[in-house]
């Protein structure tokens, strides 16, 4: 059933990926995030779609240990992300904006670290990173420096990072800005793999198409709260979308207007 104005009136009987009840954050006296209430059910392709400011980046840092919430809980297969923040983060895999990467090693160097530091055996380290460099097609800029990156190559070696421990829950913010498209396919490709093997993803995008294309369940977030949320066509109600999503957050207003100094 489709969810409005923040109140959660469904619980899926199988579990939750992740569950958020009552997130809220604000910053300044302003409210960030107010009350979220969120299920992201197992196996889901799960989208979070809002405006600039909306709270969908402030949301998912909560949801993942990032960011400690004001009030409210988040849980990942059972496990309290800041009660219990070990058990939980070893099933998460994160692409979070704006990700932060030790700029002076090469790409291979990153996740050799990373995948040390999360208790992987060096073996196992060293053949997932291969692999993970060569379907990302990085592996020809391997022993380039990270901070010698594009855009593009940061997201895809921030990706491998978040895959590199076979989590079973991905929370990808904007995976594909800045990606060319043929790198976009292969990274489409995979996240359906994930899906398909069990794992559970969700996705915030700014790009409706994209969430259509991927995404089974999608939740709206307009200032802070849950607009709506069930499975994409329950969501869509027999629009578009972007046509459902702009009825949702009132995003046009008293409509566009005409620049008449644009007019010759």
């Amino acid at each position: 059933m489709t969810i409005f104005e923040g109140k959660l009136v469904h619980t899926y009987a199988d579990g939750a990926a992740l569950r958020l009840a009552g997130l809220s954050k604000s910053f300044g006296g302003s409210p960030a995030v107010d009350g979220i209430h969120l299920e992201v059910p197992r196996g889901a392709f799960f989208g979070l779609v809002g405006q600039n400011g909306a709270g969908k980046t402030t949301t998912l840092s909560m949801a993942v240990g990032l960011l400690r919430p004001d009030a409210g809980t988040a849980h990942v297969f059972g496990a309290d992300v800041w009660a219990g923040p070990g058990r939980a983060k070893a099933m998460i895999g994160v692409l979070p904006d704006g990700l932060a990467m030790p700029e002076r090693l090469t790409g291979r160097e990153v996740l050799t670290y990373l995948g040390l530091l999360r208790g992987l055996d060096r073996d196992t380290v060293d053949r997932r990173a291969g692999e993970l460099l060569s379907v990302l097609e990085l592996d020809a800029a391997e022993k380039t420096l990270v901070i010698e990156y594009s855009t593009g190559m940061r997201k895809k070696i921030g990706l491998a990072t978040a895959l590199l421990h076979a989590p079973r829950l991905l929370v990808l913010d904007e995976p594909f800005e800045a990606v060319d498209p043929v790198s976009a396919a292969t990274i489409k490709q995979i996240l359906r793999g994930f899906v398909a093997g069990g794992g559970s993803i969700v996705l915030s995008s700014h790009v409706m198409a994209l969430v259509e294309q991927l995404c089974d369940h999608v939740a709206v977030i307009d200032r802070g709260r849950v607009a709506a949320v069930g499975t994409l066509d329950e969501v869509r109600a027999g629009q578009s979308l972007e046509d459902r999503f702009v009825g949702l957050v009132d995003a046009r207003g008293g409509g566009v207007k005409e620049l008449a100094w644009l007019s010759n």
